[in-house]
């Protein structure tokens, strides 16, 4: 991919090859004292993404990782607490420690004043969510319809919701609910 020439060049010991290689938390540490670059890295790395290879195609991307990209490019902006986040089951394919950096992004973002809607089906976002409007019963033709929404507690005691029953169960175990 590179001739010889463009390998030879190298900072602290690795060539562009090498770079690309690395994954966003690796070149996070060896780009930290290059704080453009390092404050960018960081930000992909808390939205998730910090097993992604810098030199991955964006074509390769899943449909959530590339969200959460997005989110990242958003995130370096000055924020106007006055933008609408919409996400589409931006947790497909996270670790479970990924998702929980995701949260946190998620809620910096409401404390500064901004919207975010999320589309989604897994417990660690719903259960930090302020609202809940939960569609349903079904999917498709069966669906569309509101069945429950409120609170995570409020959608959890609603006996028709598929999610209110899911929640129930998850808030229990958690501790939240009795």
């Amino acid at each position: 991919r590179y001739n010889k020439e463009t390998l030879e060049v190298t900072y602290k010991g690795k060539n562009i090859y090498q770079v690309l290689d690395m994954t966003i938390d690796q070149a996070k540490e060896f780009f930290k004292n290059i704080p453009k670059i390092h404050r960018t890295l960081n930000i992909l790395s808390d939205v998730g993404l910090g097993y992604v290879k810098l030199g991955q195609p964006a074509t390769t991307l899943s449909g959530g990782e590339s969200q959460r990209v997005k989110l990242a490019a958003e995130l370096r902006k000055v924020s106007t607490g006055r933008t609408v986040y919409i996400l589409d089951e931006p947790t497909v394919g996270l670790h479970f420690e990924d998702v929980k950096k995701l949260v946190d992004v998620l809620h910096k973002l409401v404390d500064k004043g901004n919207t975010v809607i999320v589309i989604e089906h897994n417990m660690d976002i719903i259960k930090n969510a302020d609202y809940i409007i939960d569609l349903g019963p079904e999917g498709g033709e069966e669906g569309g319809y509101i069945v429950a929404e409120g609170t995570p507690e409020d959608v959890a005691t609603v006996k028709e919701s598929h999610t209110g029953r899911f929640l129930s169960h998850y808030l229990t175990k958690r501790g939240v609910m009795s």
